[in-house]
């Protein structure tokens, strides 16, 4: 019986039920030192003193180390840019200044805070709009002083990190043509990852290599980042890993590792860090804030003849991944609805804030919550039902992406709509939506007029609903995964490899099944090894819904090898040809000859003491797809590898009266490949729509003044049990060929489309168009007050304007954010 498309226990289920799996926050090491951080306390500033003399008088406090008595040169990602303790300047609150190695984390803590700091304090560069004024302080005076990883030209420039450009040339002629334009601009602030277990590390210094524990999404990159900081040899770096208490992206990159590094080796003791809660909360990479304008030109037939998107992202202080993730607009705009010609323009800035980096689906939910909204303001422009304007734009198999990648299989988006129509009928509930408007409308027309009746009020006379569909195409990331699987002499399989487990199930569940069905065994007798980069090949992490895809591909390949090792020494001691054999539930039997068998734990044992053990690795990197490589100026990230596809749709109700949003229902039609593990799928779906709809509606990551406004969960908004309904999934099943029994990514993209799906039903909801987020009450009744007499309920709003252009009658239609 196979194995795939069943739903086994993770393989981490009872060790985490019962307090027994070791986190990184559980380590501990006799002899073990503990260091803090020294922050700056303000967003800009030149750093006129640091006096340590406060912090040294403190029981236990060992040293207190400045700039001056760590590596000074800059490192980076892509561009070197980042210090290890600010030096001169400081950059955003939260920037290290100093570290307190103490005995104890009470010493070292208490050292951090009384670390005397005289910082000259200067007005920050708090937004992206302010850095990109003209005559704007720079961020960093010496950026051009800055490395660039391969010296690729990026488009830096001043408070510009990274710009990328997609401008065929044509876009005059095609708005020249256009019969109404249609205009937005989409504002999205920060997302907080809100993972619970802390950033940590611990390190020892032996025989001129460090050793680094932590729990970590991507070993081998802080391997390589922790020996470029220290500048020593990757190989002189190795990184254990442990559970992860969660990460979503915030875990993709160093942060305390390459300290206790360096402290481990000037101490010759362990030396352990960990993030206090409002360090986390400082310091932690965000999702990108962000505003994208996007202007098309329409014909009135429903032809888009051209989009011009321009996009701003705030990369905080340094770049980080900024430069990259950039260039994720090319493959939204332009994607999955056909739009003529486009021009793209991203840019991502400096400002002093805490740098930006990766959450789960990076900058995917506001590029496709911009895309998605500006198809509803296009469609109501028109006068058009919304999917119907959908479905008549949508991409055909083989139409060409931005940058010339061809969409081999946009068809299955079409069928997504079918299924999800057959379950949630659109036009059914935009009736029963339309009907409810009308109750609605004839409450308020009651209050409005102060007629006192003795009829009792109408059901729900004080709630609008309205709904929403967001369509994407997301990516399943390509980079390299390796993988050894070795036969025991018990018949049980290891699987030994540095992918991670972060709580998705992709190494619990999904890479496990993949190595059972190859070898013909049951899932629980194969155990996946923790994350250790000296015992395995490179992997490129947990991130982008690449391990079941790419680590399993390895997996599948190398289990193959083993299976065919196994059969031909099977076949000397049955006597019969290797394709005669069949392996089920971990025992090898000849074909149709019950009687003459073996377990896999006798021929391992035989193996083992003549040919050898049996074991084998392989490795696998998703091919770039074929692409123009000239599309565009400053783009890092060429292509849009094993591209899935997916509809969500969302049915709201609005309270008027208290401006509160209710998800009433969710549909989610997401496409994955192959579902190995069902429930694993369903999970990662319900898990993303919550923190989807916490981005949509409730979460507050404000910026004042370059400083976070929210320091604690609790006023962080983040979305309860009750905020979220239980999500209605179908799972579309298209094999790759390419991948592991078909499977392709399914983790990241549940979160990328809800933004977008809700926001739409929103604004259909109370007719009123809700182009920035977060949806709060207080936004929604501020957009309802805003409205003449409550009228809003009534009527379908957003009547285009009529302009003029020489002798060119068009309409455009004006998006208030």
């Amino acid at each position: 019986m196979s194995v795939l498309g069943t739903s086994p226990e993770r393989s981490d289920a009872d060790a985490k039920l019962r307090g027994q799996a070791i986190f990184g926050a559980d380590l501990s090491r006799t002899g073990m030192l503990w260091a803090a951080l020294a922050r700056s306390p303000v967003a800009a500033g030149r750093i006129r003193a640091i006096d340590p003399a406060p912090a040294l008088r403190g029981d236990g406090v060992l040293e207190v180390l400045t700039s001056a008595d760590v590596p000074d040169w800059r490192t980076g990602v892509i561009v070197s840019d980042t210090p290890l303790l600010a030096a001169g300047s400081v950059a955003y609150e939260g920037e290290p200044v100093a570290i307190v190695v103490a005995e104890s984390r009470t010493a070292a803590e208490a050292g951090a805070r009384a670390v005397a700091l005289d910082i000259e304090t200067a007005e920050p560069v708090s937004t992206p709009e302010q850095a990109l004024e003209p005559g704007a302080r720079l961020v960093h005076p010496d950026w051009n002083r800055f490395a660039v990883a391969g010296g690729e030209d990026i488009g830096r420039n001043g408070n510009v990190v990274a710009e990328v450009v997609h401008d065929p040339g044509d876009l005059d002629e095609a708005f020249a043509a256009a019969d109404i334009v249609v205009e937005g601009t989409y504002r999205t602030p920060r997302q907080y990852q809100a993972h619970l277990e802390p950033k940590m590390a611990l390190a020892t210094y032996e025989s001129g290599r460090f050793t680094i524990e932590v729990s970590h999404q991507y070993p081998f990159r802080l391997r390589d980042r922790v020996a470029q900081i220290t500048g020593v040899a990757p190989s002189a770096v190795r990184v254990v890993g442990h559970h992860i208490g969660g990460g979503f992206g915030a875990k993709l990159d160093v942060s305390l590792e390459a300290f206790v590094a360096l402290l481990a080796r000037r101490f010759r003791r362990p030396v352990r860090m960990q993030h206090t809660a409002l360090e986390e909360r400082l310091v932690a990479p965000c999702r990108a804030n962000a505003i994208v304008a996007v202007r098309s030109a329409v014909r009135r037939d429903g032809t888009i003849l051209a989009t011009d998107v321009e996009i701003v992202s705030d990369s905080g202080a340094y770049a980080n991944n900024g430069p990259a993730l950039s260039s994720i607009p090319m493959f939204v705009f332009g994607s999955i609805y056909r739009v003529g010609t486009a021009r793209i323009r991203t840019r991502n800035v400096y400002t002093n804030t805490a740098p930006t980096g990766a959450y789960r689906g990076v900058n995917g939910p506001w590029l496709v919550f911009a895309n998605e909204r500006h198809m509803d303001a296009i469609a109501d422009a028109l006068g058009r039902d919304r999917r119907d304007f959908r479905l008549a734009s949508l991409a055909r198999d083989g139409d060409l992406m931005r940058n010339g990648q061809p969409l081999t299989e946009a068809s299955i988006l079409r069928e997504a709509f079918d299924r999800v129509d057959e379950l949630a009928p659109w036009r059914d509930i935009v009736s029963r939506n339309q009907a409810q408007r009308g109750i609605v409308s004839r409450n308020q027309a009651q209050r409005d007029a102060g007629a006192r009746t003795s009829q009792p009020a109408e059901s729900d006379a004080d709630v609008l609903r309205g709904a929403g569909q967001a369509a994407a195409i997301w990516l399943t990331n390509p980079m390299p995964g390796h993988a050894t699987v070795k036969l025991n002499e018990d018949g049980t399989a290891t699987v030994i490899t540095s992918a991670t487990e972060n709580g998705s199930g992709a190494v619990a569940t999904g890479l496990r099944q993949i190595a059972a069905e190859t070898l013909g065994l049951a899932a629980d007798a194969v155990t996946i090894t923790m994350p250790d980069t000296d015992a395995t090949g490179y992997d490129a992490g947990s991130q982008g819904s690449r391990t079941t895809h790419v680590v399993g591909r390895a997996i599948a390949d190398a289990a193959a090898d083993v299976r065919t090792q196994v059969l031909d020494r099977a076949s000397r001691m049955l006597e019969a040809a290797p394709e005669d054999l069949v392996i089920t539930d971990g025992v090898v039997t000849v074909a149709g000859v019950p009687a003459a068998s073996l377990t896999l734990g006798a021929v391992a044992q035989a193996a083992t003491w003549s040919d050898g053990p049996i074991t084998a690795g392989a490795s696998y990197v998703t091919p770039t797809p074929p692409h123009d490589p000239a599309c565009a100026t400053g783009m890092l990230i060429k292509g849009w590898p094993t591209p899935t596809y997916h509809l969500h749709q969302a049915e709201v109700s609005v309270d008027t009266v208290t401006g509160r949003v209710t998800v009433d229902r969710y549909v989610v039609c997401q496409e994955v490949g192959r579902a190995i593990h069902p429930d694993a799928i369903a999970g990662q779906i319900q898990g993303g729509v919550a923190q989807g709809l916490g981005f949509a509606l409730s979460e507050r990551v404000d910026l004042d003044h370059g400083r976070y406004v929210q320091r604690t969960f609790k006023a962080h908004g983040l979305p309860l049990a009750e905020d979220v309904p239980k999500v209605e999934m179908i799972v579309m099943e298209h094999a790759d060929p390419a991948g592991p029994y078909g499977a392709k990514g399914a983790a990241e993209p549940p979160i990328v489309p809800v933004a977008a799906a809700v926001a739409n039903a929103v604004s259909d909801a109370i007719g009123v168009p809700f182009d920035t987020l977060p949806i709060t009450p207080e936004a929604v009744l501020e957009a309802l007050e805003a409205e003449p007499n409550g009228e809003t309920v009534a009527r379908a709003a957003r009547e285009p304007v009529v302009n003029r252009d020489g002798e060119q009658e068009r309409e455009t239609t004006g998006r208030a954010s």
